[in-house]
Formats: structure tokens, sequence, C-alpha cells
């Protein structure tokens, strides 16, 4: 199976690909590597999902945002490769929560997006290595922000 049949076979519908918000590029390509900057929770609707978890939204909430960082990255793979099967594999995802101090379950909450990735490459390449920090605060007061760093064919 490859990613795009796998992508297909889910019936995912992607958010539209996010436009910086800043002076930055949301993509780079060097080499036989991709990286991808920080993305946030867009949804299908271009609005954002926001709130801290632990405050204005649950765990289970924070992972469901999880994953919605997770689509708004393939959304810009997509847009800029024109295929997921580009993507040999993924290399690094950091995940940052914005959670409150006490808040201690940040690897339950990146799994949102990982597990997505792990959907699309497979176990074998769609896990790579990884860090869940939690943060003080997000742009726009977003939940989650993962940057991830992907090998291509």
């Amino acid at each position: 199976m490859t990613p795009k049949t796998n992508f297909e076979k889910l019936k995912i519908i992607l958010p539209p690909a996010p436009k910086p918000l800043g002076v930055y590029k949301p993509l780079l390509l060097d080499g036989k590597y991709c990286y991808v900057s920080g993305h946030g929770t867009v949804q299908t609707d271009g609005s954002l999902i926001i709130g801290r978890i632990g405050q204005d939204l649950t765990p289970e909430e924070g992972k469901l945002a999880a994953r919605q960082v997770g689509l708004a990255i393939l959304a810009t793979l997509k847009s800029n490769l024109g295929t997921l099967n580009r993507v040999k594999r993924v290399i690094k995802v950091l995940g940052m929560v914005n959670c409150v101090p006490e808040f201690q379950k940040h690897p339950f909450i990146i799994n949102g997006c990982s597990e997505l990735f792990a959907e699309i490459w497979g176990e074998e390449n769609g896990i790579g290595v990884r860090s869940a920090v939690g943060m003080g605060s997000l742009p726009d007061n977003i939940p989650v922000e993962v940057e991830a760093l992907f090998e291509l064919i």
C-alpha cells in the first residue's frame, strides 16, 4: 500500500494548506529531506481549534487537535510535493502542547499526530523520533503546534 492509497482508504478531508503567519516558509526542501515548519490546528473551514489543555480542552480533545495539526501538515506536503508518495518516511516530530503547568500527559496529546502519520506511512516509515513538550502558550491560543522532518524518495 502506498501513502496515497492509505490516505484515500481513510477518507480523510484535508484542511487548506496553511499560509505563513510570519516571515518563514511552511516547508523547505533540502536534498532528500523535507523540513516542515510548525503547524497549528487548522480545520477544513480554515478556522483554528483554540484553547488550553487542562483548562479549556480535555486531553482527548487535545489529542484530536494534534491529529488536526497532522492533517494540516499533510495538506502542506500534498500542496508542495504534489503527492504524499514522495515521502519515504517520518524522521522527527516535535510536538508542543499549550497546557496548564500541572499537565503531564504531553506524549498522549502528540500521539494524535503520530498515529495519523503511522496510518499514512505504516509503522515502519510513519513513526520517527519525537519530542512532546508543554508550553505556557502558543500562537492564537492554539492547543497544539507540531513541526516535522521527512525523508523524501
